[in-house]
């Protein structure tokens, strides 16, 4: 008698993958200017009450110690989640724009391809931004180390990009959630909100500025980004950010959204936006 096989009943079930364990820095790498691969300047990035923290009771000036925590496995088509919240003040030697201003890097580099005084990762910076206690100041904005992106329909060769969020004063907790469709399209969502959506990101624009070039930044390599000029970005690493003001992170996970799209298959998902039968199982899962 053949063997009877067995339905997916799980095939709407969203399997949300945590990318942090809220005890350590497992699967993440630090990569801090100035410091070696993994280096963790001055503790910089610290578990604390399941919460990564990043802080700077350790410093005594900022001294451009841009810094980055990267997940250690790229991704393409997903949605990631988490939560934020700035506090304290921000550290000496930081600059006036980045009082309560930090950021989580989508399609970035891998930390291991940072150059050792690299400032900032080619990457699509989704923009943190706390309330300054009066005044407007969105958040969920789009920064451009490295890349550019198109709005409306139009290449925006802006280096930050403003959304239309509204703006969160004080020490609070903010939702935060990136939609990311390769090099499609990708949606920054605010406590439930969609206040950004840019299309066909890739690599571009010098990096920051004609004053803030790939030289001023630091980076050996511009020669190989600026060969990849107009070149789509369609996936890359997770980071999250630290250029001077204290930011706690929590509840960080991603749903992949590239998976095995053959229904026949026991881990077939319905949600998958992007095929990759190569994942595909079958029989029981």
């Amino acid at each position: 008698m053949a063997q009877k096989k067995t339905a997916n009943t799980n095939k709407d079930k969203k399997e949300w993958v945590q990318l942090f364990n809220g005890k350590d820095l497992t699967g993440w790498d630090i990569k801090i200017a100035g410091e070696p691969l993994n280096s963790n300047y001055k503790n910089t990035f610290r578990v604390e009450d399941n919460m990564i923290k990043i802080e700077y009771d350790q410093y005594d000036k900022f001294n451009e110690k841009f810094g980055h925590m990267y997940y250690h496995k790229p991704y393409s088509y997903y949605i990631l989640r988490f939560q934020y919240r700035f506090v304290g003040n921000q550290l000496a030697g930081g600059a006036a724009w980045n009082v309560r201003n930090s950021g989580v890097m989508l399609h970035s580099q891998s930390a291991q391809s940072n150059s050792l005084g690299q400032d900032f990762p080619v990457s699509l910076e989704l923009q943190l931004l706390g309330g300054l206690g009066s005044g407007e100041r969105h958040t969920g904005n789009l920064c451009t180390p490295g890349t550019i992106a198109h709005v409306d329909g139009k290449l925006n060769l802006n280096h930050c990009i403003d959304s239309d969020s509204k703006t969160y004063h004080g020490d609070r907790w903010v939702q935060v959630e990136a939609v990311v469709l390769g090099d499609s399209i990708i949606h920054h969502v605010i406590e439930g909100d969609t206040v950004l959506t840019y299309t066909k990101p890739m690599v571009g624009g010098g990096f920051v500025s004609k004053d803030y070039d790939w030289k001023t930044a630091h980076i050996d390599n511009g020669d190989y980004w600026m060969q990849r000029q107009n070149t789509l970005l369609g996936e890359g690493y997770i980071a999250l950010q630290a250029e001077s003001h204290p930011i706690h992170f929590r509840n960080i996970e991603l749903l992949d959204l590239k998976g095995c799209t053959d229904p026949k298959a026991s881990n077939f998902k319905s949600y998958y936006q992007k095929s990759d039968n190569t994942r595909c199982v079958y029989g029981k899962k």
